[in-house]
C-alpha cells in the first residue's frame, strides 16, 4: 500500500527523492491534488498514464517553480507573459509553443507542439518542486474521467494501490477545490480552453480584451488542454442537472438558501457563494456518490457567472453519457 504522510519537511524530502528516482508522488496544490512525476523522464511520465488509465491523447500540465523556469520550456508572447505576471503563482495554466531545446518529455504534450505550464501557489507544491529539482508533470490524482481529489484520502481511495505511486503527501483540503483555468493562444488569439479556478472576467480584465472560446468540434485527437473530454469528472452515479427538486429515490446536490427537500442532500453553499461552492464541489460529489449507491444525484442550478462557469462545465461533463 502507498505511504500517506503528513507533508512535513522530512516527507517532502523523501518525496523529492522519489520523483528524481522516476516514481510517482501525489501532492496538494491550491486547486486539487496532483499525481506528479519527473516531467523530463519519459518512463516516469508514462507511469502517470498507466496509473490513471489516461488516454494518451490527453496532455498533462507541467508544474514549475516560477515564470523564469517556465520560459526555459516554452515561448511566451507578450499577452502570455502578462497573464503569467498577473496570475502566477496561482490557478492558471498556459498552453504555449514548446521550445526546441526543452528537456520536457514529449509525452506531456501528447504529440502536440505545445506544452501546458503552471506555477502553483501552494507551499507544499513549491517545496516539492524545490526538493525534486525537476519540473513536475501532474494531472489530478484520480482515475481518468473520475471526480478530482481535494483531500489525501480521496487519492488513497482511488490510487492507493497504483503501481509506481511511492507516496501521498497529505496537506489537508485544497483551498480552491477546482482545477486550474487553461488558456491557449491558437493563431495568437487568447482562448479559454478550460474554465477553472480563475474566472474568465478576471483574465479578460488583465488582458484588456475578451477571450475566444475553444472550438468544440476539434475532436479528441486535437485536444490542446487537459479536461476537454466530453465525459469527465464523473462519479459512479448518474447526474440530473438543473433539478428544482429531488425525487424519492434521488440524492440532492443543492446550492443556495432555497434548497429543495431530499432525504439525503449536501449544499455546495447555503449562502450562494460560488467560491465556497467551487471548493466543495468534488468532495461533495464523492460523498453523495458513496451515499447514492447508483441512485441519481439531482443537482440544483448553479449561476453561470464567475466561477459558476467552471462549476457548470464540470457538472456537464460529469453528467455526459459515458462511452
Amino acid at each position: 500500500m502507498t505511504e500517506c504522510a503528513k507533508a512535513d519537511a522530512a516527507a517532502i524530502a523523501r518525496a523529492g527523492a522519489a520523483i528524481r528516482a522516476g516514481q510517482l508522488v501525489a501532492f496538494p496544490t491550491e486547486t486539487v491534488y496532483g499525481l506528479g512525476a519527473d516531467a523530463t523522464d519519459d518512463k516516469a511520465v508514462a507511469r502517470i498514464f498507466a496509473a490513471k488509465g489516461r488516454p494518451r491523447f490527453n496532455p498533462l500540465i507541467v508544474h514549475v517553480a516560477s515564470l523564469q523556469v517556465a520560459e526555459k520550456h516554452a515561448v511566451f508572447t507578450a499577452e502570455a507573459r502578462k497573464l503569467a505576471t498577473g496570475f502566477w503563482p496561482g490557478g492558471l495554466t498556459l498552453v504555449l509553443p514548446r521550445r526546441a531545446d526543452t528537456p520536457l518529455s514529449l509525452l506531456v504534450s501528447a504529440g502536440l507542439d505545445t506544452v501546458a505550464l503552471r506555477v502553483p501557489a501552494h507551499e507544499i507544491a513549491q517545496a516539492l518542486l524545490e526538493a525534486a529539482e525537476r519540473p513536475i508533470a501532474a494531472p489530478s490524482a484520480n482515475r481518468s474521467g473520475r471526480v478530482s481529489p481535494t483531500r489525501a484520502a480521496h487519492v488513497m481511495s482511488e490510487l492507493g494501490d497504483a503501481e509506481g505511486l511511492a507516496m501521498v503527501l497529505d496537506g489537508g483540503p485544497c483551498r480552491l477545490g477546482l482545477e486550474s483555468t487553461v488558456i491557449g493562444f491558437p493563431q495568437g488569439i487568447p482562448t479559454l480552453l478550460r474554465p477553472g479556478a480563475v474566472a474568465r472576467g478576471d483574465i479578460e480584465e488583465v488582458l484588456g480584451r475578451r477571450l475566444a472560446d475553444a472550438d468544440a468540434g476539434s475532436g479528441e485527437e486535437g485536444r490542446a488542454s487537459p479536461g476537454q473530454l466530453e465525459s469527465h469528472y464523473a462519479p459512479g452515479s448518474p447526474l440530473r442537472l438543473n433539478a428544482t427538486d429531488a425525487g424519492e429515490d434521488e440524492v440532492l446536490l443543492a446550492f443556495g438558501p432555497d434548497a429543495a427537500g431530499a432525504k439525503t442532500s449536501m449544499n455546495l453553499s447555503t449562502s450562494g457563494d460560488l467560491t465556497e461552492a467551487a471548493a466543495n464541489l468534488f468532495a461533495m460529489l464523492r460523498a453523495l456518490d458513496a451515499e447514492a449507491q447508483g441512485r441519481v444525484i439531482a443537482v440544483m442550478p448553479i449561476p453561470h457567472a464567475g466561477l459558476g462557469e467552471a462549476i457548470n462545465d464540470r457538472l456537464k461533463r460529469a453528467a455526459a453519457p459515458r462511452g
